[in-house]
C-alpha cells in the first residue's frame, strides 16, 4: 500500500468515525499524528464533518493545525468554532502568526476578533501590527527569555525553567541591562557548560548581530543564513530588545518570498495553487496575458511592415518561431539567474558590471554555438549560403540581446527599488520577440539581394 492509499483510508477512517461518533478511538488516532498530518486530514475530510473534527481536537490541537492551513481556512475555522474558543486559541497563538493572518482585513474584522483576547496579548499584537508589512518587526515573536547581566548561571537557569514553555521555542538567553538594552547572548550550551556562580556578563558574547524593527523580513533572513543562527534578536532604535525572529519563521518567510517571485516570474500575480477556484485562477491570471496580448500585437505588425521581405524569400518564415522562441528563452534563463541572485546577494555596481559582463559572455558563446548549427541546417535544407548566414547572423544577434535583455531589465527594476521579479517570464518573452523580429527581418532585408 503506497502513501496515497494511507491517507485515504485514513480519511475514509476519521469520517467513519466522526459519523459513528466514536470519540474516545478518534481521539487516539488524532494524539498520533503530527500538527502536519492532523491539518492534511482536516482539509481532507468533507466540509459537514469539519466542525465536530475541531470540537474533538484540544486548544493546543487546534493552534498547532491552524500554522498550516492558508488564511482563509484559518478564519473559516476561526468562526466555526465557539467565540470563547476561538479567543483561547488566539492567545495561544504566536503574535506574529496572528499579525499575518489578519493582514488583509479591516480594521473592524480585525477588531470583532481580538477583542475579547487577554489585555496583554492583544497590546503586543497591535504594537507588532504597528510595523509595516516584510519588515523583521512583523514577523518577530515576543516569546523569548531575557536576563539581566547581574544574574548568576544559577539564577538564569532558575528563569529558563520557570519559562520552560517559551524556552522550548529558542536556544539563546538575550542578556540586557539597567535600561533593557541589549548587551550580550548566551547559548544555552554555554549555559550549561559553566560554574553554577559564574555571573552571566563574564563568559556572554558581547558582539551582537542584531536587526532593527524595521528591517526587510528578506534581509533577515539572509543575516541568519549567513551565520546560521536559529534565531535573530530584534531592536529597536534605542537599541532595547522587543522581540525575536526564530528560523522556522525564516522558513515560511523564504518560502513566502519564492511563491510571490515565481508568481510574478510566470505573470500570474497572485497565489494560485491546487485547491484554487478555476474561475479565480483565470482572473488572477488574466490581466498579465490580456497586457501582454496587445504587445503581442505589436510583433504582428512587425511582420506585415516585412511583408515583402516574406513574400521574397518564403523560407525565412521557416526560422521565424525558431528565431523569436530562442530568443525568449534566453532571456528567461537569464531573468531567473538574476532573480535568484538577488536573493542572496548585495548588489553594487561592481558585482552588477560583474554579472552583465558574464551573461554578455554567456549570450555569445550560446549564440555563436546556435548560430553555427542553424546556419549549416539552412544551408544543407536550402543550398543557400547567404540564407544560412542571415539566419545564423540574426540568431547570434537575437541571443545576445535577449540574454542581456534578462539581466538588465531585473537590475534596472532593483535599482528602482522595485521587484526584479516583476519582469515576468511571459514579459521578457514578448519584448524579445519583437526585438528578434526586428533584427531578423532587418538583417534578411539587408541582404535581399542575396537570397532571391
Amino acid at each position: 500500500m503506497n502513501k496515497k492509499d494511507d491517507k485515504e483510508g485514513l480519511t475514509r477512517g476519521t469520517i467513519q468515525l466522526l459519523k459513528d461518533g466514536k470519540k474516545d478511538i478518534f481521539r487516539e488516532l488524532i494524539e498520533e499524528l503530527k500538527p502536519y498530518d492532523q491539518a492534511m486530514l482536516y482539509q481532507n475530510i468533507p466540509t459537514k464533518h469539519k466542525p465536530l473534527f475541531l470540537e474533538l481536537l484540544t486548544l493546543l490541537e487546534v493552534t498547532g493545525l491552524l500554522r498550516h492551513l492558508s488564511k482563509d481556512e484559518q478564519l473559516l475555522v476561526l468562526k466555526t468554532l465557539d467565540p470563547k474558543r476561538a479567543t483561547d486559541i488566539l492567545d495561544l497563538m504566536e503574535v506574529d502568526d496572528l499579525a499575518f493572518l489578519l493582514d488583509d482585513l479591516s480594521l473592524k474584522e480585525i477588531d470583532n476578533l481580538i477583542v475579547k483576547m487577554q489585555l496583554e496579548e492583544m497590546e503586543i499584537l497591535r504594537r507588532i501590527m504597528r510595523y509595516p508589512k516584510k519588515t523583521a518587526g512583523r514577523v518577530m515573536t515576543t516569546r523569548y527569555i531575557w536576563v539581566h547581566h547581574s544574574y548568576t548561571v544559577e539564577q538564569a537557569i532558575h528563569k529558563l525553567k520557570s519559562f520552560r514553555n517559551i524556552a522550548a521555542y529558542i536556544n539563546y538567553l538575550y542578556v540586557i541591562d539597567d535600561d533593557k538594552k541589549l548587551i550580550g547572548v548566551v547559548s544555552y550550551r554555554d549555559l550549561l557548560l559553566a560554574d553554577l556562580n559564574k555571573c552571566i556578563e563574564m563568559f556572554m558574547e558581547k558582539n551582537v548581530v542584531k536587526i532593527d524593527g524595521l528591517t526587510k523580513q528578506e534581509e533577515a533572513a539572509k543575516i541568519i543564513g549567513r551565520y546560521d543562527f536559529v534565531s535573530l534578536p530584534v531592536t529597536d532604535e534605542n537599541n532595547i530588545l522587543v522581540g525575536i525572529i526564530t528560523v522556522d519563521d525564516i522558513l515560511d518567510i523564504v518560502v513566502q518570498e519564492a511563491n510571490e517571485d515565481i508568481e510574478k516570474l510566470l505573470a500570474t500575480g497572485k497565489e494560485i495553487t491546487f485547491q484554487t477556484n478555476p474561475f479565480v485562477a483565470a482572473r488572477r491570471r488574466m490581466p498579465w496575458l490580456i497586457l501582454l496580448l496587445f504587445i503581442g500585437l505589436v510583433s504582428g505588425g512587425i511582420i506585415e511592415r516585412f511583408e515583402n521581405t516574406l513574400e521574397t524569400v518564403v523560407a525565412l518564415a521557416f526560422f521565424m518561431p525558431m528565431i523569436a522562441g530562442m530568443t525568449g528563452n534566453t532571456g528567461t534563463q537569464s531573468l531567473a539567474v538574476v532573480v535568484r541572485g538577488l536573493v542572496s546577494e548585495d548588489l553594487n555596481f561592481k558585482k552588477a558590471s560583474q554579472l552583465l559582463f558574464r551573461e554578455l559572455l554567456v549570450g555569445i558563446i550560446i549564440g555563436i554555438t546556435c548560430a553555427i548549427f542553424i546556419a549549416m541546417i539552412a544551408y544543407v535544407w536550402r543550398g543557400s549560403l547567404a540564407l544560412g548566414l542571415v539566419v545564423g547572423a540574426s540568431l547570434l544577434a537575437t541571443l545576445i540581446i535577449g540574454t542581456l535583455a534578462g539581466t538588465v531589465i531585473p537590475l534596472i527594476l532593483y535599482k528602482l527599488k522595485a521587484d526584479p521579479a516583476v519582469a515576468s517570464g511571459p514579459l521578457i518573452t514578448t519584448i524579445n520577440d519583437i526585438l528578434s523580429l526586428l533584427i531578423y527581418f532587418g538583417i534578411a532585408t539587408m541582404f535581399i539581394s542575396n537570397l532571391m
